[in-house]
């Protein structure tokens, strides 16, 4: 009896899967209340798939299980900001994607290293954060995007991912159907936290918790930007863990080129500012080669699910575009502000809701550091 007993046992340990928070014990500073990374989701983008509930244009069947999410933050980095939620991150053990802009990222590129040195994946968010970004024009916008890519890879020092978020979830067809000619992945989003409104760290913990459990997980929008993500995000974390969400952490399996004539303008620019600043660099520090850090050397590394999404038809008429649309959202916030201009009864319906009157902090104007960039 006792022989068949051990060898049950025997059999039900290799059959389960090895949990995260065990394969992190030797970096986590406290396993037992690590969050970890459930599993990883690696993407090949080469047909241009777009992700997420929020676009009106056809998505990829969502890839997160129930009470699944993904960690994003938008508009970085900002050091202040960002420093202490990669410190939460690293205490929950966990992963995330950030999507940055390029003149935020040429401001503070040793922030941009430090993040995709502590494993986290990094994409885009063009180069100076346009709300309108599909009214200006292709060429414009495509000037946005590319100046973006180059940007971000030029202050990280290394490939990153193909991986782009619209400024305010505001895409299009014409500019889907470039990114997809790109190999680019879009992503949008699931649930927003609304922390370019909610001031208060406990209040947008309390929101963020409340519309992850009322869609069951997702993509999660955050900016790291914003003093009440960054107050709030330990708490966050903490909540996720205890009602047992797991974090999905993506990948990719390649890295965007970016455009060499862009690259060559931004190492010019980037070379006079250092130049005017007499070998005394405040903003552009000597650059160092950091080797990529992921989760890919692990033993113990998470389960590993590979999308290789086809490619679809972006651009579609008015009547395709309504059939495909999502259901009603109660998101509000700057990203909203695009999405509601195209959705007249997420307009009406979001007019209704109570939010802060805190003012947004624009891109444009977050920080001196940035000026000239």
């Amino acid at each position: 009896m006792t022989r068949i007993f051990l060898v049950a046992v025997a059999f039900f340990l290799a059959a389960a899967p090895v949990p995260f928070a065990s394969a992190t014990e030797k970096r986590c500073s406290n396993p037992d209340a690590a969050l970890g990374v459930s599993r990883i989701v690696e993407i090949d983008t080469k047909a241009g798939p777009l992700f997420g509930d929020f676009s009106k244009y056809e998505r990829e069947p969502r890839f997160l299980g129930p009470k699944e999410v993904v960690l994003t933050f938008d508009d970085g980095p900002m050091p202040r900001y960002t420093k202490p939620i990669l410190e939460a991150l690293d205490k929950f053990c966990t992963k995330a994607t950030f999507f940055y802009v390029g003149r935020m990222a040429m401001a503070y590129p040793s922030m941009v290293k430090k993040v995709m040195s502590r494993g986290h994946t990094v994409g885009t968010h063009t180069w100076s954060h346009p709300l309108n970004l599909r009214r200006r024009g292709l060429a414009r916008a495509k000037d946005q995007i590319e100046r973006g890519i180059a940007a971000v890879e030029l202050a990280a020092g290394q490939p990153i991912a193909p991986f782009f978020r619209f400024p305010g979830l505001s895409d299009s067809g014409p500019l889907l159907a470039y990114l997809q000619s790109r190999g680019i992945a879009t992503f949008t989003v699931d649930v927003v936290s609304n922390d370019s409104y909610i001031s208060s760290p406990s209040r947008l913990a309390k929101h963020t918790i409340a519309e992850i459990e009322r869609n069951d997980g997702g993509i999660v929008l955050f900016h790291d930007i914003k003093r009440s993500t960054a107050k709030a995000l330990p708490t966050i974390l903490a909540q996720l863990k205890k009602r047992g969400y797991k974090v999905v952490h993506l990948r990719t399996k390649s890295q965007v080129t970016p455009i060499a004539g862009f690259t060559s303008q931004l190492e010019k620019k980037r070379d006079r500012k250092q130049a005017s600043r007499k070998g005394k660099p405040k903003l552009v520090p000597i650059y160092e080669a950091i080797a990529p850090a992921t989760l890919a050397g692990d033993d113990d590394e998470p389960p590993l699910t590979e999308l290789a999404p086809e490619p679809r038809q972006r651009v579609k008429s008015s009547a395709e575009a309504a059939a495909t649309a999502p259901p009603q959202s109660s998101l509000s916030g700057d990203d909203a502000t695009s999405v509601r201009r195209t959705r007249r009864s997420r307009r009406r319906r979001a007019s209704k809701k109570k939010v802060s009157t805190a003012s947004p902090e624009p891109v444009s104007t977050i920080s001196s550091a940035v000026r000239g960039y």
